[in-house]
């Protein structure tokens, strides 16, 4: 099975001038990619360094913070935040599992801005990914950006200042998602999430000169909520990380997952009183359960057993009943 591996590279003075040279015009940071592995020999040189060789680059020395484990396929040089970075893609030897070792168990995810994720289980899992000190710094570096004049050297200064800040912030997230990733496929041989559209939803919402968007503010800000938690990072980990345990991955349709009892299938715009409350109006039923987590058992019911009828997906249609079910009043 095909893995990645990264490690920060240790340039001199020269070999940093000839990636310089390789930088597009239209991208900050650049990458470049070695496809034969016949040209690339990694050595080890102690408990913490290694040194690899790259064609037109010579040895490179690069921080030995990871076992290679297996064998190299390619090697990719990028620069991040200020820094040089070699990724191998090695081939590990893994294979993935025909059965998973607790097969039947399964498990809804329910995505949000409150918590990044919330499972069916009842568990919730969120972290911080930017402090409050480095989110008031990456605004003033906002502010410079602003002022400063285009293709100067502080322009690019405060660029690199920012993608300093930022990478911290995004590996913080990788780490969450590859974590959260692991303890779920590991727990469970089926994983459901809804089938998110994230580019569309995080989309602006300004519009056009002759036709403005509504509520632009608000929003924008949604978009951050959903980019900073990371639910498209997070599906790709569940993803990778399924190979290794023998775990399928099942998106579903998220229509009405937040508005649907879990507990007799009842459908209203009522039911959910506010982000994290969820009481059912069916007279019958009166379930009280968390919001997210009574979202995440409609995920897995729906990517794994069938969904109760009681209450249409349509707006404004007559309620179905199952039989034997007490559901009463109109499905909105």
């Amino acid at each position: 099975m095909l893995s990645g591996r990264r490690y920060r590279l240790e340039l001199t003075a020269e070999q940093a001038e000839q990636c310089e040279k390789w930088r597009s015009k239209a991208r900050w940071s650049p990458s470049f990619r070695f496809p034969d592995s016949k040209q690339v020999t990694v050595e080890r040189l102690g408990r913490t360094w290694g040194r690899v060789k790259l064609a037109k680059l010579g040895w490179v020395r690069f921080r030995w913070s990871r076992p290679l484990g297996g064998e190299i396929r390619s090697a990719t040089v990028s620069e991040k935040s200020g820094g040089w970075f070699v990724s191998f893609l090695v081939d590990d030897g893994a294979v993935t599992p025909d059965l998973h070792a607790l097969p039947g168990t399964a498990v809804g995810v329910d995505r949000g801005v409150a918590a990044a994720a919330v499972t069916s289980d009842g568990e919730f899992f969120d972290g911080e990914f930017i402090t409050p000190g480095e989110s008031t710094r990456y605004r003033r570096l906002q502010q410079r950006l602003a002022r400063s004049k285009r293709g100067s050297a502080n322009r690019r200064k405060t660029v690199t200042a920012m993608g300093r800040i930022m990478g911290r912030v995004t590996d913080r997230r990788g780490d969450f998602c590859a974590k959260t990733a692991a303890h779920l496929v590991r727990k469970n041989a089926l994983v459901v999430l809804e089938d998110l559209r994230v580019k569309n939803m995080s989309a602006s919402a300004s519009g056009t000169v002759a036709e403005p968007g509504r509520r632009v503010r608000q929003k924008a800000g949604l978009n951050r909520a959903i980019l900073d938690k990371g639910w498209h990072r997070l599906e790709l980990a569940l993803t990778r990380a399924a190979r290794y345990t023998g775990t399928t991955l099942v998106k579903v349709n998220p229509a009405y997952t937040s508005q649907r009892c879990h507990a007799c299938g009842f459908v209203t715009e009522g039911n959910r009183e506010s982000q994290s409350v969820f009481v059912c109006k069916n007279p019958g039923c009166g379930n009280v359960d968390h919001a997210d987590v009574n979202a995440a058992k409609n995920i897995r019911h729906a990517g794994g057993q069938p969904v109760s009828a009681c209450g249409d997906l349509g707006t404004g249609q007559s309620v179905k009943q199952e039989p034997g079910s007490r559901a009463t009043g109109q499905a909105t």
